[in-house]
């Protein structure tokens, strides 16, 4: 069953996937962010990036509220990951399709985050295909079964609340449905 005291998902990936970006079109109330000028490789692809997390919240049923933590992209922040995933339901693995190899990154967060995924859900959103068509879905999830791992993904912009919403609805319907049935 659903724990309704920790409603907490996780937002991780790459540099540039699109965590804060999902994080701010979806919640309602302002997202409490810790960008930083970037000052290392990453200013070639952004100005800023996450060092500690994102923090933000959406309303669901009868005053119920998710909390969404989005995870720095950098390896070198990743003490956060461990912080940030601590009584969280799941984990949205946001994966930029228009990076050099995204399906290496995918592989990356779910090796770091296996444990962690191996007890609760997950779910994948793929980002910036309207700019690389390829890899298509069924590359990923070649991927994920390796891991042995079905969670659902999908190709997502993390511009629209109605299709993270999306995205965090299936990944809820994983942990338990008769959440689901509460957010309507």
């Amino acid at each position: 069953m659903f724990d309704k005291s920790a409603h907490k998902i996780i937002f991780t990936g790459p540099v540039g996937s699109g965590k804060s970006t999902a994080i701010n079109a979806i919640s309602d109330i302002p997202v409490i962010s810790t960008e930083q000028v970037a000052t290392d490789h990453v200013k070639d692809r952004k100005e800023t990036t996450t060092v500690a997390l994102d923090y933000g919240m959406i309303r669901v049923g009868d005053g119920e509220a998710i909390h969404l933590y989005g995870t720095p992209g950098q390896e070198r922040f990743s003490f956060m990951w461990d912080i940030l995933v601590e009584n969280a339901i799941g984990i949205v693995i946001l994966v930029d399709n228009a990076n050099d190899d995204p399906l290496a990154d995918l592989s990356f967060f779910l090796k770091s985050f296996k444990n962690f995924i191996t007890n609760s859900a997950i779910a994948v959103g793929i980002t910036r295909t309207d700019i690389k068509g390829g890899p298509v879905l069924s590359d990923y999830h070649r991927i994920l079964k390796g891991f042995d791992f079905n969670p659902p993904v999908f190709e997502v912009d993390g511009r629209k609340k109605e299709e993270i919403s999306f995205l965090i609805q299936a990944l809820l319907f994983s942990v338990d449905q008769s959440f689901i049935e509460n957010t309507d």
